[in-house]
């Protein structure tokens, strides 16, 4: 590799990259242009990836957290041989590409996660990177590290600024979480100009006071020192950050470092210039030298090797550990033990009956002696929550074989990183908190459901019902939030059978992200029903003679609605009573299904549930909810307050009838 070749091999990236923006007329060269050398050494020198297989286990992960220098991701992929063509790479933030103006996981070959929003790159890596060492320490034996993955990343300003990637660093560097080898994009310029506008601290003093490996590269286009410095990341234990200090839109004469080579296309005339400046023909437009493609594309060779290598190894490591090397495979592959599911607690009628966090405890218990792949926590509420299964020892710097993560009081970083754990693969991870706190993990849960990631959300105190906290903890709207929130499943469970239900749903169905809605105060067990309940999303829980009217409700309130039909079947009224713990997956039902629940002639319906009353208008005629915020006292007294009695439920019936 001359360094002829090496500059123009790096100034492929910067004008492939630049030249898909102008044609777009949209997008962020900034980035890419600057950022080009920290790339070109990390995915020419350290990456183990194999771009004919992108989901090959033994990979290195690569992150770039700062999402709107997508074009970067994008030329790298296509250069390295990829399925992303030289078309896609012209097509660029079109309709209908595999190229849009952020990375998206699941869209793209070869992205690893979806980035955009900053902070959320840089957290979910967090995950990634526990996943990877909680993996090596269940499985690699002596001579036999069958995971050894790096989670590389490119995270800039913006991330950094981004109180998720705070909470993320604190965590990785208190767990010590060596896998992780982040590039600073340290060229002081956001969109509204100089970071001293508003990012004066010292970040390297900052990642040293997290623990972190902090080194500091004077020119980012300084291909050896980035690669020393990437190497002595390598041999250090604690999480690095290399602080690379770049030049955005490298080359622009008139935009280069500035705000303007950030957001928006260079323009045809700077675009030219820029070329000059930098020895690049003007034309043609997307141009890839001949001798740049050919060492770009040595990655195909080099990747099918390294993935021969590991598979060799990990036939080898089967043949020593033949129960562990079966395990680990089958964790991999994202399949479940045989007769996982068997032996979950079956919960006997009882009036008391208890809280739905608790009985989410019983089960998770259960479930966790069939399913070590089974991985969880809690955002420092563990003995409110119930997630912490018996005999689940602590993820820890020195227990990384440990199940049980204290993500402390990070509720954003918990949600991107339970997203970059199940992302790693081999885990089903969780984590809990509670309800009202969705809003701190929302745009965490919303990459989970654009992304497709099997993330579970535990979420308890999920009403008014948690009581004397008042109304700065009870959740209101925050139910309807998550419901409208696409590609997302919300299960609120009405009793203890229901929450086995929704957990045997949660683990068998990994195609989208699960949250749970669970009670602080005790509700009724019914007696259990046979056949399919959750999974349907809505079902009969019982009739009270021939139906004239349909009470349904989810969660706690179905207790509530079942008392009322009692009493109004006491009076001579027919009365079905609905449990509704999903609307996701009623919607998801066969009409003919649909209709056997909620028949079309009985259109006197009454839905109950203590939140917003928003969108129940699809199925009732009347909703008792709550659009406005609690109190605190006693929640037997908010329930009595704000009309969740038997007596008014049966009132607001009878109005109907």
């Amino acid at each position: 590799m001359t360094e002829e070749l090496q500059t123009r091999a790096i100034n492929t990236l910067r004008f492939l990259s630049a030249d898909a923006v102008q044609q777009a007329n949209s997008g962020h060269p900034g980035l890419p242009m600057g950022a080009a050398a920290m790339a070109y050494t990390l995915w020419a020198r350290h990456l183990r990836h194999n771009p004919r297989n992108p989901k090959w286990t033994g990979r290195d992960r690569f992150i770039l957290s700062g999402g709107h220098g997508s074009m970067l991701l994008y030329s790298l992929l296509h250069l390295t041989g990829y399925d992303v063509s030289l078309d896609q790479i012209r097509n660029f933030r079109q309709w209908g590409s595999i190229t849009p103006g952020h990375p998206e996981y699941g869209l793209t070959p070869g992205v690893e996660t979806t980035t955009g929003p900053l902070g959320q790159g840089f957290a979910t890596g967090v995950g990634m990177a526990i996943a990877a060492t909680h993996l090596a320490a269940e499985f690699n034996k002596p001579g036999h590290e069958i995971i050894q993955s790096y989670i590389y990343g490119i995270v800039t300003d913006g991330d950094l600024m981004e109180g998720v990637a705070s909470e993320a660093a604190s965590l990785a560097g208190h767990l010590g979480l060596g896998r992780i080898i982040y590039l600073y994009d340290d060229n002081h310029i956001s969109i509204d100009g100089s970071t001293d506008l508003a990012f004066t601290e010292d970040r390297a003093a900052r990642f040293e006071a997290y623990d972190w490996h902090v080194q500091k590269i004077a020119d980012g286009n300084d291909v050896d020192a980035i690669d020393g410095a990437i190497r002595a990341a390598k041999a250090d234990p604690r999480p690095s950050i290399i602080m690379c200090r770049t030049l955005i839109g490298y080359g622009a004469p008139h935009k280069q470092g500035t705000s303007k080579a950030h957001g928006e296309p260079l323009g045809d005339e700077e675009l030219n210039a820029a070329k000059e400046n930098l020895g690049w023909p003007l034309e043609p437009r997307f141009l890839i030298p001949d001798d740049v493609l050919e060492f770009y594309r040595g990655a195909v060779d080099k990747g099918r090797e390294a993935e021969h290598d590991w598979k060799m190894r990990f036939d080898a490591y089967k043949r020593i550990h033949p129960g562990l090397g079966a395990e680990l495979q089958q964790r991999l592959a994202g399949q479940l033990p045989n007769g996982w599911d068997a032996d979950l607690p079956v919960f006997p009628a009882d009036a008391k009956g208890m809280a739905t966090r608790a009985s989410s405890g019983k089960v998770l218990n259960a479930l966790s002696v069939k399913l070590p792949e089974l991985v969880g926590g809690s955002a420092d509420l563990t003995p409110s929550n119930n997630t912490k299964f018996d005999e689940a020892g602590d993820f820890q710097k020195d227990n990384p074989s440990g199940r049980y993560m204290r993500f402390g009081v990070r509720e954003h970083a918990m949600g991107a990183a339970l997203n970059g754990m199940n992302l790693y693969g081999g885990i089903v991870a969780y984590g809990g908190t509670f309800l009202i706190f969705s809003d701190y993990m929302k745009p965490a849960i919303r990459i989970a459901a654009l992304s497709h990631i099997p993330s579970i959300f535990v979420f308890t105190h999920d009403s008014v019902g948690l009581g004397e906290d008042g109304p700065t903890h009870q959740p209101i709207e925050q139910l309807m939030t998550l419901r409208a929130t696409p590609n997302l499943t919300v299960i609120r469970p009405a009793d203890a059978n229901e929450v086995r239900e929704a957990w045997k749903y949660a683990i068998s169905h990994r195609e989208r992200p699960i949250a749970l809605a669970l009670t602080r105060q005790a509700v009724p067990t019914f007696e259990p029903v046979d056949g399919e309940t959750v999974s349907k999303g809505a079902y009969v829980l019982k009739d009270f003679g021939d139906p004239e009217i349909i009470l349904m409700a989810s969660g706690s309130e179905v207790g509530l609605v079942m008392g009322a039909a009692q009493k109004l079947h006491e009076e001579g009224r027919g009365v079905r009573v609905v449990s509704f713990p999903s609307w996701e997956l009623f919607e998801k039902q066969a009409e003919a299904y649909r209709e056997s629940v909620l028949p079309k002639k009985i259109q006197r319906r009454l839905a109950v549930e203590a939140g917003a009353t928003l969108g129940w208008e699809r199925y009732a005629s009347s909703i008792l909810g709550i659009d406005h915020y609690g109190a605190s006292a006693p929640y037997k007294i908010i329930f009595e307050k704000f009309g969740f009695t038997v007596e008014n439920v049966v009132a607001r019936a009878k109005e109907l009838l």
